[in-house]
């Protein structure tokens, strides 16, 4: 998928996170994390964000998320929603990596 515009999901409350996904004239994708719990779980939230994007085919673009200590199952909704949201998707496919 092509991002087109940018597209956010989330909020900065606790347990939640916000994700920012935007254009990138670069090759690969550029993650960018703030995070409450960064010395004990950055790694995983990284490694749980790049995969949603692979499963969508992203290739190119720059993430931004800040989090305050969101579980997986957040991560990845959040992620989702703002990948459909920036390739300017009406019909989300939540059925992708299922």
């Amino acid at each position: 998928m092509d991002i087109v515009k940018t597209g956010i999901a989330g909020t900065l409350e606790s347990s939640d996170l916000m994700v920012t996904i935007k254009e990138s004239g670069e090759d690969g994708i550029h993650l960018e994390l703030k995070s409450t719990v960064q010395q004990q779980f950055g790694e995983e939230i990284k490694e749980v964000a790049l995969a949603v994007l692979r499963q969508y085919g992203v290739k190119r673009c720059k993430v931004s998320i800040e989090d305050k200590g969101a579980l997986d199952c957040t991560v990845i909704a959040r992620v989702r929603t703002a990948v459909s949201r920036a390739c300017g998707n009406v019909k989300y496919n939540w059925e992708v990596g299922r």
